[in-house]
Parts: structure tokens; C-alpha cells; sequence
């Protein structure tokens, strides 16, 4: 599997970059959609409208909220097995707006992406 790598949208893409796929659900406030070098937004694999409220980036919420989050991607097959098929052929690089670099989503993703390679050669 190629490296998964963490990049905000707000960052210049970088020539590591790969494959780029923007996880959230909404499109980042005050960027044009030309200006964000994008491959894919797959905003079906970012958490449901109703988690992302509810976390809000409160950090006390962090562990509770990687916990739901999983559970939501167990249920996304789909769009989980898309990533994972990309990511075998190429570096993927998962993008996200939050101002938080730690306790994000995509922090969460770029884990369980990489997890469930490691059960599967295991």
C-alpha cells in the first residue's frame, strides 16, 4: 500500500501528493473550486451531518467521536474499498478543512484505511 497523507485544503499541494480526495462533507468556506487541486470529493465517507455537529472539534470529544466515526465507516463499504483500491496503486493524500490537524476526521480515516490493510496482509 502507497503512503496516505493528511494535507488542508488551505495548504499548497505538494508533489508527494498523489492522489488527492477531499473527506468532508461540505465544501471548504471561501475556497474556489478551481483553486483546490482535487481528484475526488467523496463526501459520502465523511462523518454524517449529525456526528460532525455534535463533535464540533471539541476535543474532549475526540475519543468518543473516533469511536462513533468508526462505526459510521464500518458501514460505508463502498467508499471505504474505493480509498483502499486507490491507495494500492497510489499515494493518496486525504484533504480536509479543519483548523485542528489532530482531531479531524481525516485523522481518523487516514487510521482506519491503514488499520484495515494491516488485518488484511496480517
Amino acid at each position: 500500500m502507497h503512503p496516505i497523507r493528511l494535507r488542508r485544503v488551505y495548504d499548497p499541494p505538494g508533489s508527494e501528493d498523489g492522489f488527492r480526495v477531499l473527506v468532508d462533507r461540505l465544501w471548504p468556506r471561501g475556497l474556489a473550486k478551481e483553486r483546490l487541486a482535487c481528484d475526488l470529493w467523496l463526501k459520502e465517507i465523511a462523518p454524517s451531518p449529525g456526528l460532525r455537529r455534535w463533535f464540533g472539534h471539541v476535543p474532549e470529544r475526540w475519543e468518543e467521536f473516533r469511536r462513533r466515526y468508526i462505526a459510521e465507516l464500518d458501514q460505508q463499504p463502498e467508499p471505504v474499498a474505493q480509498l483502499r483500491e486507490r491507495a494500492r496503486k497510489t499515494p493518496l493524500t486525504l484533504l480536509f478543512a479543519a483548523r485542528d490537524e489532530t482531531h479531524n476526521q481525516a485523522v481518523v480515516l487516514k487510521e482506519y484505511l491503514e488499520g484495515f490493510e494491516s488485518d488484511q496482509e496480517g
